[in-house]
């Protein structure tokens, strides 16, 4: 037998006729694409490092504060934000469903209603909510007084026909 059989052998190892420049070649091989893993992670760890370094110093302002605790109370007033835009979308809703029905058209006309009266003291004025819904109200100033009446609209018209002074009126509380 040869000695590196005989050295094999003793630790263990039973091979016949095994070179032992092979097997150390291959544990010169092993040792050396260890060294490279190693010099891999060495490279890694210094980014890693140059990474937190960047990072700590973003997390602190100025003031040397940590913006953790401003990132948190941002996310918490946008929280905040979001459920109060929500609350004014239905505020606004229900406040337009009450505008609809509100008197938001105007139409006045002034005029004489007799030839010897002056000063245009009789009016029609026609009050419209959205829907053009709503009604005009006649004033006739005379000599023996001042009488008023009221016709309703419904959708811009009226059941009852209507004097020139008052279509004026309604025409111009509707936009026409």
């Amino acid at each position: 037998m040869n000695i590196t059989n005989d050295l094999l052998n003793n630790i263990g190892i039973y091979f016949t006729n095994i070179d032992i420049g092979y097997i150390l070649i291959a544990m010169a091989a092993i040792i050396l694409i260890m060294f490279i893993i190693i010099l891999i992670m060495l490279n890694q760890m210094k980014k890693i490092k140059r990474l937190k370094n960047r990072l700590d110093k973003f997390m602190l302002d100025e003031e040397g504060k940590s913006l953790e605790e401003d990132l948190g109370k941002i996310y918490n007033d946008n929280k905040f934000l979001k459920e109060n835009a929500e609350q004014n979308k239905k505020d606004i809703r229900a406040l337009y469903r009450n505008m609809e029905k509100a008197y938001q058209k105007m139409g006045l006309v002034k005029y004489d209603a007799f030839n010897q009266m002056g000063g245009q003291l009789s009016f029609s004025l026609a009050l419209l909510n959205e829907n053009n819904d709503g009604f005009i109200i006649n004033s006739v100033h005379s000599t023996e007084g001042c009488y008023s009446y009221t016709k309703e609209i419904k959708a811009g018209e009226c059941a009852i026909s209507l004097g020139d002074e008052e279509k004026e009126a309604l025409e111009m509380a509707m936009g026409i």
